[in-house]
């Protein structure tokens, strides 16, 4: 064992300060600067094997994104205390999903709980001078306090039917009692706390370092609020691939994030919502964005209109600090957090985001790339897309819900864990895909050209609603992607263009799907030569030329919102046919012909009105 007893500088450049074990004495200490280290899955600016025993007023600082990892499921013992920052990004009004680093530094060996009156500080001299917060019994928290009241765990009991109700304050407070400074949580527990009026407040966690195994009581079927229990970056990969955890959760990290800008307790004026990660077994990252919901009284999803998207990207590597939900599978018994999981890889590389505004875009670790839209690059036997359905409720602020689509020949109908995630949250107009009548936001398969996804639309009252798509990886070129409207009888190539349509209010089960090929008649079935349908707005007719004289079974015509105009039927086979368009209004319509061989073909036409 190395006996550090008197008062020491670490400041290290281009070397791992490796131990044993580590023990600092009184009022000695250590401090680790991470600035020259460049994160690894092999570096750590400190790294020790077995215990940390830090003695009565002895410190370990880790400053500047240094971390402290160790190898062996052992008890870190002293009355003395590790230092480590973490900053969160909410304000007075607005909350941040936590998990503490550290337990109080009393007792015998071995991870404690943590008490926010004796772990929580704020610097106030820089580099390692800090003081423990104060507590304030109102709402609003200030530079120098935290509001205590806003201090709750989530643990999804059995005994509730309002998921609202598993929130319990710190101390064992229940809604709407609050939280207490003296209670205590467990290690690898998550906790909220909102911030004050900087949005940027700096948080010192002081105590005993947590190490080795951690195991948190989980419920099936229910959601509970875990987080990252060490003084260390968290790989998202073995964690969500530890075999315990695969047979206990669904495998979706669930990251609360809130609209910026909150100037209300209120729980109605509330907007938030939460961003859904996973990851597969060879390392490819899903997520989604946090879609922003309203919230009733009891915690439920207004159903009012969407009101944003969050900006957010969660990322392989979990920082210091960070909370985030976890949901238990039918059997589900408890979620288990080991050091194998622990690698040092600072919050400001491009694979690492604590839920907070802004990131550095360097990326040190090459097995997980991403693209400068925060993407993950995908390998090449992965593909990939995302698809966008836009709403405008009426000229008010448009809501994006995207959905991620995978493609792997590892991929099955059924549940795909590491490739899907399911949709936990939804508002009045929504979208999602589907699976055993679950909503999903993504969704995996084995990539077949022959593929029809149902893509599911609600929409709460008349509004245009647009699809697009993103992200688009590792497709052939000139592969069409299409959204099929079978209504309206059309395949876009969302490749090529988005598609615009205004929906009256309605749950639209079967209308949209995805598909890979056109069923229509294609341009190389048919030229200009062969058949052509065409407006001619000098005679206000819409004309379709049949010089082959196929069997044309219906001809319709559909405005852009969807709505029939007309249907013709029982048609004669000619080689020309006229349909007026004279009480027509301006603008874009589709005109779709059915012939009797069950093809269609369909075009948009437009109709003007000529002087």
């Amino acid at each position: 064992m190395k006996n550090i007893q008197t008062l020491i500088l670490f400041i290290f450049y281009s070397m791992t300060f490796a131990q044993s074990d580590l023990f600092i004495s009184t009022d000695s200490f250590v401090y680790v600067d991470g600035t020259a280290f460049t994160s690894g899955p092999t570096v750590a600016p400190l790294f020790v094997t077995d215990d940390v025993n830090i003695d009565t007023d002895g410190h370990l600082y880790l400053r500047n994104e240094a971390q402290l990892l160790q190898s062996n499921n052992v008890g870190n013992a002293g009355e003395g205390k590790l230092s480590v920052f973490q900053t969160g990004n909410s304000n007075t009004y607005m909350y941040n999903y936590w998990a503490s680093p550290v337990g109080q530094n009393s007792g015998s060996a071995g991870n404690t709980t943590t008490m926010p009156s004796n772990n929580f500080y704020r610097e106030t001299a820089a580099p390692i001078t800090s003081t423990p917060f104060t507590y304030v019994a109102g709402y609003d928290g200030t530079t120098t306090q935290i509001a205590s009241y806003w201090l709750y765990t989530f643990i999804g009991l059995t005994t509730t039917t309002n998921p609202y109700e598993d929130w319990v304050g710190l101390g064992g407070g229940s809604l709407p009692v609050g939280g207490d400074p003296n209670g205590t949580l467990a290690s690898g527990y998550g906790f909220t706390m909102k911030g004050n009026p900087s949005g940027a407040q700096k948080y010192d966690f002081r105590g005993r370092a947590n190490n080795g195994n951690i195991t948190v009581t989980i419920n099936p079927n229910r959601e509970t609020l875990v987080g990252n229990p060490y003084p260390s970056a968290l790989d998202a990969l073995p964690f969500i691939h530890n075999t315990h955890n695969q047979n206990n959760t669904t495998g979706v990290l669930k990251y609360w994030e809130q609209q910026a800008g909150a100037t209300s307790h209120v729980l109605s004026n509330y907007v938030g919502g939460y961003a859904l990660y996973t990851i597969s077994a060879g390392g490819v990252d899903s997520f989604t964005a946090a879609p922003f919901h309203m919230y009733l009284l009891d915690g439920t999803v207004a159903s009012g209109p969407p009101v944003g998207t969050g900006s957010k990207t969660g990322r392989r590597y979990i920082p210091i600090g960070q909370g985030f939900m976890m949901e238990g599978t039918g059997s589900a018994t408890s979620v288990v957090f080991t050091n194998s999981y622990r690698v040092f890889y600072k919050q400001s590389g491009s694979s690492s985001e604590f839920f907070r505004d802004s990131h550095d875009t360097s990326s040190a670790f090459a097995e997980t790339e991403y693209n400068e839209d925060g993407y993950n690059i995908v390998p090449e036997d992965f593909k990939r897309f995302r698809i966008n359905v836009g709403f405008d409720n009426n000229g008010n602020e448009s809501y994006i819900r995207q959905l991620l689509m995978n493609f792997h020949h590892t991929a099955t109908d059924g549940f795909d864990y590491g490739l899907e995630a399911q949709i936990s949250e939804q508002v009045a107009s929504d979208a999602n895909w589907i699976l055993d009548d679950v909503p999903y936001a993504i969704q995996a398969f084995n990539y077949n050209i022959d593929l029809k996804i149902p893509l599911i639309v609600n929409v709460s009252n008349q509004q245009l609603t647009r699809f697009d798509i993103s992200d688009v990886q590792n497709f052939d070129e000139g592969q069409p992607i299409y959204i099929h409207d079978k209504v309206a009888g059309l395949y876009i190539n969302l490749q090529n263009q988005a598609y615009e349509i205004s929906l009256e209010e309605g749950h639209y089960t079967d209308r949209f799907e995805i598909v890979f090929k056109s069923e229509s008649l294609s341009t190389e079935e048919f030229n200009d030569d062969d058949f052509l349908v065409m407006q001619n707005n000098n005679t206000a007719q819409l004309t379709i030329l049949n010089p082959n004289q196929l069997e044309v079974k219906t001809v319709t015509l559909y405005d852009v919102s969807g709505k029939r105009i007309f249907h013709e039927m029982n048609l004669e086979t000619q080689d020309r046919y006229h349909f007026s368009t004279k009480n027509l209004s301006e603008g874009i319509y589709v005109a779709k012909v059915d012939f009797a061989n069950q093809s269609s073909i369909s075009k948009k036409i437009v109709v003007s009105q000529n002087n």
